[in-house]
């Protein structure tokens, strides 16, 4: 009997040869690899069609009949098997092109087949290529009826036999060959029997051998709602441990720096939203634990005033507090931004990137290691060995996806002999599926109200058909004062062609709005440092009227006089890119335009990205529609996680089963920290068994 950790070569069925095959194309390397492998769809081999009812091409039909006739024709590539199935209503042409020598010693005319496959066309009469068949005995024709299971599968696996049907024959080996003991229960009775989950073994054999559709759903959603329970369990564990173990500093004074910032210098009114996240750091920083709190929130929903009153509380205890933003030119801008804000409080606000050299970082180092310098902001370059603070107790990590895990932790060592308080901050919106996987060890905060004044981004899908009335409006808007971006895609693996597209798309501007009257500034990822920089300050100084560029101006261009965004071949762009490069207008008190540029053919799920952008500014429905749309192992930040890698959850569609499962973890772990309870003792089991293998999740420690 094998166990779960029994090497996939000795199951029956493989070997060496196969068993290699499905280490390198799927990552099976034992018995329990193979079970986890789930089914992705399943055929409904529970009905039986006549021949005469095949009436629609591309549809799947079950039939069975009488092989009549088998023949091979033609020669070279155009070589094939065709075969005649006729049952009691009318017959219907088999055709293969693959494996005809194997199909011609096995298929045996006159013979009863059940025959599954997709139905085609030629010359004006359907036929089924490449057909499943399996020959009609009294023990096959009843367990015919049964929805089979197809594998994720590959080329290299179909030519070791280890296509849908190879792969369910050694399946169903295995599963005959287990027991209940094999599959210990990991769920507590009162769990199974309040929310109606079948037991683990069952869900396990019907999720591969279904006998019907109600089975097949109570199999899925156990397997699913113990991935994702499992997971929360984890996070929340995490989080209460380290809640429980890391100390963190004390900041309970409200002093002049806060005060005389929020009455005196505070340009605008907080939104309702600002002010609640406000409070809960203020909480966070007062009990005496140290925080680690992610703020979501949508470009310009105001994150930088948050982080900067966050750094006044620090200071206004004695502490100093740090920025790290991912590149210079955000970094920059942050540093301009509250620069400006903090006016003549008497902070003191420097900056430090890894362009800084000399006499002026000397002294920026200097006045850190004394403690005269309050805030630094900068770039990766704040973890370098060779800066060091005299009092660090607030460190800020600002879009933290593009940092590793490794660089955040270096933060941490810097403190004052405690770990720094930790607030991260994020413009891209995530989920909320995603950001209780992603991020289900913090506390998360949203800042989901826009300033008040802001002006909702009228966005506009165009062809090339419109190019003309486009250009138009461009030159209207510049005739108001405005500035325009025109953006053109920068993908890898097509770089010289699109930088071919983009200094084309330069070109064609430049005629047609031409100098003296325009002026149009070009920025890539190609251009040195220097040159991109010279040709930015240009566009932010006003000196030019049109900025060209690709996806660089994403993040940390701040320009509020730009009001018109255009996007080209933007059924290129992900949903979340969009939407960042949407958000580079809208930053000032005018209306502001994204238009959409695209071919006319679009696929389906191109049509619904822009329609989406078209008809919402709001980027939670819009991270929504991109997860559903991408999967989670796709979006912007989750592949460095590691931990999405679901046997069958899906984020996308199962965010129900997610919500009760991190209700019920948290609910478990409230009454029982430890799990020492007898009625957890299989969840202790479970996860004790699985703890090798659990990856340290996306955590700012």
């Amino acid at each position: 009997m094998p166990a779960l950790d029994t090497a996939i070569e000795y199951l029956k069925g493989v070997g060496p040869q196969r068993a290699d095959v499905l280490k390198k194309e799927l990552g099976v390397f034992t018995a329990g690899d193979l079970l986890f492998h789930f089914p992705f769809r399943y055929i409904d081999r529970t009905k039986f069609h006549n021949i005469r009812d095949i009436q629609t091409e591309g549809e799947q039909y079950q039939v069975k009949g009488i092989l009549r006739r088998l023949e091979t024709l033609g020669e070279g590539r155009a070589k094939r098997l065709v075969g005649t199935l006729r049952d009691e209503s009318g017959s219907i042409e088999l055709v293969w092109f693959q494996s005809i020598q194997w199909l011609e010693r096995t298929l045996k005319v006159g013979k009863e087949y059940v025959v599954y496959g997709r139905a085609s066309v030629f010359n004006s009469r359907f036929n089924i290529p490449h057909p499943e068949t399996e020959e009609v005995t009294p023990d096959n024709i009843q367990s015919a009826r049964t929805f089979d299971p197809v594998y994720p599968s590959t080329d290299k696996l179909t030519q070791k036999g280890l296509d849908a049907k190879g792969l369910r024959k050694i399946l169903r080996g295995l599963l005959d060959a287990l027991t209940p003991a094999d599959l210990p229960e990991t769920l507590p009775d009162p769990l199974l029997e309040v929310y109606r989950l079948t037991s683990r073994w069952e869900a396990l054999q019907k999720i591969h051998f279904p006998e019907n559709q109600r089975d097949l759903d109570a199999a899925t959603r156990r397997l699913k709602f113990e991935e994702l329970f499992f997971l929360q369990l984890r996070l929340l564990q995490i989080r209460r441990r380290r809640k429980d173990a890391t100390k963190g500093f004390v900041f309970d004074k409200i002093g002049d720096y806060f005060n005389d910032f929020f009455y005196k210098k505070l340009p605008f009114e907080l939104t309702g939203a600002q002010k609640r996240v406000l409070r809960e750091i203020r909480t966070d920083l007062a009990v005496g634990q140290q925080m680690n709190r992610l703020i979501q929130g949508d470009v310009g929903s105001g994150k930088t005033v948050v982080a900067l009153m966050t750094m006044l509380m620090a200071l206004d205890n004695g502490y100093q507090s740090c920025l790290m933003a991912p590149t210079e030119i955000l970094a920059q801008q942050h540093f301009a931004n509250i620069t400006e804000l903090v006016g003549d409080l008497g902070v003191n606000v420097g900056f430090l990137s890894g362009s800084i050299k000399g006499k002026k970082r000397t002294a920026i180092l200097e006045q850190l290691a004394s403690g005269d310098m309050h805030i630094v902001i900068g770039t990766h370059a704040l973890i370098e060995d060779w800066v060091a603070f005299q009092k660090l107790g607030l460190s800020i990590i600002d879009e933290q996806h593009r940092f590793g895990v490794e660089q955040r932790a270096a933060l941490w060592k810097k403190g004052a002999g405690l770990p720094p308080h930790v607030l991260v901050m994020t413009a891209t919106p995530i989920p909320r599926t995603l950001a209780m996987t992603l991020y289900g060890d913090l506390d998360v905060s949203v800042i989901d109200e826009l300033p008040p004044g802001r002006k909702p981004i009228t966005t506009m899908h165009k062809t090339e058909h419109h190019r003309l009335r486009v250009q138009g409006f461009m030159r209207e808007e510049i005739a108001k004062g405005r500035q325009v971006y025109v953006v053109y895609p920068m993908i890898e693996e097509t770089e010289k062609v699109d930088l071919l597209n983009l200094m084309s798309g330069y070109e064609a501007l430049s005629r047609d709005f031409p100098p003296p009257e325009y002026q149009i500034s070009i920025v890539h990822g190609k251009m040195k440092a220097a040159d991109k920089e010279y040709e930015m300050q240009r566009f932010v100084k006003g000196e030019t009227h049109i900025m060209v560029a690709t996806t660089v101006i994403e993040v940390g261009v701040n320009v509020p006089n730009a009001s018109v965004m255009v996007i080209e071949n933007a059924e290129r762009f992900g949903l979340s890119q969009l939407h960042q490069l949407r958000g580079r207008v809208g930053r000032g008190a005018e209306q502001s335009y994204c238009v959409l540029m695209s071919g006319y053919k679009l696929s389906a799920d191109g049509r619904e990205r822009l329609q989406t952008m078209v008809q919402t500014n709001d980027g939670f429905v819009i991270a929504e529609v991109d997860l559903r749309l991408r999967g989670p192992g796709n979006m912007e930040g989750t592949q460095q996680s590691g931990m999405l890698r679901f046997h069958i959850a899906d984020l996308g569609r199962d965010g129900q089963i997610l919500s009760a499962a991190r209700d019920i973890a948290a609910k478990i772990l409230e009454a029982d920290p430890a799990l020492v309870a007898p009625e957890n003792a299989r969840l202790r089991a479970h996860l004790e068994a699985t703890g090798k293998e659990a990856r340290v999740w996306s955590r700012i420690s």
